[in-house]
């Protein structure tokens, strides 16, 4: 018996319109992601993973739509709700993890601010409680002398210390779903381990879902539970990680395993996704397109 899944998305598509153009983004995508699991969706630039997650998070760029699908959270379909109600999930059930630390925090506000704005207004928390709550968020996140980092302003902290805020701020509220857009790509080697650790800990600790977007596969083999790859906006293959990982059945995800380069084999030529793959698949999507419309 399946688990019922708290986010499940179906048949997604999405469009995106310039100068009297419509480019179709996503085609087609389904997802379901288990309450407390860690879901990877995996892919190459371009391939339509943002998009994924900025339409869960109601973020979509001017001149993108949703042309058809259902986006479903526990049960009850987001695009259907009004936009106030939909809202009123963002940062309390649902929140982000986004891609640059230095840029998710507001520059001119103080680490206190920040954190003490969100849990009052999602929570209703006092002041006092906030700040209380907020420190105990930074102890979480392994931030030494929590006091002094909450009167500071982002620019005065590490990359790594940005994010390790940033995680505080999307775990403070305990929400049901995170969506981790390639969260540990500005930071350094070492610092991405520490903050993969760090984000896999606090889920199990808070029993939170997470969808995280990224085209690291290694990053990608650590940390989540299940994968999803997509390309062209199609979602090519899901398995459990182990098992995608040790027998990849579609011929781009192994492509794309073959490509990424082996540090226990730094003579081995690197491998590019072969082109012919590359135009089959958007000769596919293409074909895919004029089915739809002249459906």
């Amino acid at each position: 018996m399946n688990p019922i899944p708290l986010l499940e998305i179906e048949d997604l598509h999405l469009e995106v319109a310039s100068r009297g153009k419509r480019t179709p983004v996503l085609r087609g995508v389904n997802l379901r992601i288990p309450q407390t699991s860690v879901h990877g969706l995996v892919g190459e630039s371009g391939g339509g993973k943002t998009m994924v997650g900025k339409a869960v998070l109601d973020v979509l760029p001017i001149g993108a739509r949703i042309t058809r699908g259902a986006i479903r959270f526990a049960g009850t379909d987001l695009l259907a709700m009004t936009a106030r109600r939909r809202r009123a999930l963002l940062g309390r059930s649902i929140t982000t993890i986004l891609q640059n630390p230095m840029t998710a925090l507001n520059p001119v506000l103080r680490i206190e601010g920040q954190m003490t704005d969100v849990l009052r207004h999602h929570l209703g928390y006092t002041r006092q409680e906030a700040r209380r709550r907020a420190l105990e968020m930074l102890a979480e996140v392994q931030i030494r002398d929590p006091e002094r980092v909450m009167n500071l302003y982002p620019h005065e902290l590490s990359g790594g210390m940005c994010q390790r805020v940033a995680i505080a701020v999307a775990f403070s509220c305990e929400p049901m779903l995170i969506i981790a857009d390639e969260p540990t790509t500005a930071l350094d080697v070492t610092v991405q381990f520490q903050i993969l650790r760090l984000i896999r800990q606090l889920q199990v600790r808070f029993k939170t879902t997470v969808l995280f977007i990224s085209h690291d596969l290694g990053v990608v083999a650590k940390l989540c539970d299940f994968v999803s790859v997509i390309y062209a906006g199609r979602i090519l293959e899901a398995a459990p990680s182990q098992e995608i990982f040790a027998g990849p059945r579609h011929a781009y995800t192994a492509a794309l395993f073959a490509a990424t380069p082996r540090l226990d084999r730094p003579r081995m030529a690197l491998r590019p996704v072969p082109a012919a793959l590359h135009d089959r698949l958007m000769r596919e999507a293409r074909e895919y397109d004029l089915g739809r419309s002249g459906a």
